[in-house]
């Protein structure tokens, strides 16, 4: 089992979270070729999405529904600071993931995290398990209360 992985189940577990993790066998490179894989709606899957902090210089994580994207003015708006693009070096140092793997919860640093409302709209949603190959189901207010992030508008 990947460390990541293993850190994700870790935290989890910490956080009171009750998920199986599962090794999905298609690709789930995209948040709508996840939804196929589970049979979910692609407003069920959870995208992580980092930014730079460009005035802090942490990672700035905006967890979104699958169908939507987020808008970088907005998004620096709720964060209170520019925004920058975040390479695959800067997230695997302020985070722990890989790019493609990059969960919710499991970081190895401190993030400031922002909730897309969309998601909260749903009963169950699918996230990221620290690799690009796995992924669990959880409810939305559970998994927002664990990050925890605070809910704003930031997509398109």
């Amino acid at each position: 089992m990947s460390k990541s992985r293993k850190r994700v189940a870790a935290d989890a577990l910490n956080k009171g979270l009750n998920i199986e993790i599962i090794e999905m066998t298609v690709s789930t490179k995209t948040a709508q070729e996840a939804a196929d894989a589970i049979g979910a709606e692609v407003d069920q899957i959870a995208k992580s999405i980092i930014f730079r902090g460009m005035e802090s210089n942490r990672a700035v994580l905006f967890v979104t529904a699958g169908g939507n994207r987020v808008d970088p003015t907005a998004a620096a708006k709720v964060a209170g600071e520019p925004l920058g693009k975040a390479d695959a070096d800067f997230i695997r140092a302020e985070t722990g993931f890989a790019i493609g793997g990059v969960s919710p919860i499991g970081h190895t640093g401190p993030v400031t995290a922002f909730w897309d409302p969309r998601l909260s709209e749903f009963s169950e949603i699918w996230a990221a398990a620290g690799t690009p190959h796995h992924m669990f189901a959880v409810d939305p207010a559970q998994l927002l209360a664990a990050i925890p992030a605070e809910t704003a508008a930031f997509t398109e």
